[in-house]
């Protein structure tokens, strides 16, 4: 999937909107993802642009960097990071999003097809895919926030976008569950020898297939 980077600006200044309505001592309150407080998840998102902004260097002028050095780095990076003061959290997140985003935009047809590393020797894409990995990234993790955001604040079409997706991964997973999944704007997506039907707004699988959110999503079968 590929992403416009006017797509990333506009998701980053919504997260920034809800992380600079929360009040000292919010960062410590849990998030959506399991053992992360909000700390966390926020720290995260800017060290992903640190990332992101080394995988356009790799791509684009060949430095052989890699989005993190290691993932015990990564992990350790976002630990560190997640009890500062949320002032000092905040600021980095905006900092960190506001240099990404010209770098972003030094990607050209030229590095579509470069592929780039996310630790030495491990996972690899290629590098068109960067701008809808941040805009994915931004806008999970601001839902991840329970801060008030949720996946049906999205765009409608970003909306389609991300369900889209999640379908196609869904199909790709080794061991793919047999559903047949319909949503309430009239979507059908159909997985081999679907047993299973799962029904609700594009929103709410959305949410069901990205997070395992249930609110809004019914079922008939195992």
């Amino acid at each position: 999937m590929t992403a416009e980077p006017h797509l990333v600006a506009q998701a980053t200044d919504h997260l920034l909107r809800t992380a600079y309505a929360m009040r000292e001592g919010d960062q410590h309150e849990p998030s959506l993802c399991a053992g992360w407080t909000r700390g966390h998840v926020l720290t995260h998102l800017a060290r992903n642009a640190d990332g992101l902004t080394r995988l356009v260097r790799a791509a684009v002028d060949g430095t052989g960097e890699t989005m993190y050095a290691s993932t015990a780095a990564r992990e350790a990076d976002i630990d560190a990071g997640a009890a500062r003061p949320l002032a000092e959290i905040v600021a980095d997140l905006e900092a960190t999003a506001e240099a990404l985003a010209p770098q972003l935009a030094r990607l050209t047809p030229e590095q579509a097809s470069v592929r780039v590393e996310r630790t030495p020797g491990g996972v690899t894409f290629t590098a068109r895919h960067l701008p809808f990995m941040r805009l994915r990234e931004v806008s999970y993790h601001h839902v991840d926030l329970d801060a008030g955001f949720t996946f049906a604040d999205l765009s409608p079409s970003l909306v389609t976008t991300f369900l889209t997706d999640e379908v196609r991964r869904l199909r790709e997973a080794p061991l793919a569950p047999e559903i047949e999944l319909s949503t309430d704007e009239g979507d059908l997506f159909e997985l081999p020898g679907h047993t299973a039907y799962v029904s609700g707004s594009r929103a709410a699988l959305l949410g069901w297939l990205a997070r395992g959110l249930s609110a809004g999503v019914r079922c008939d079968g195992p």
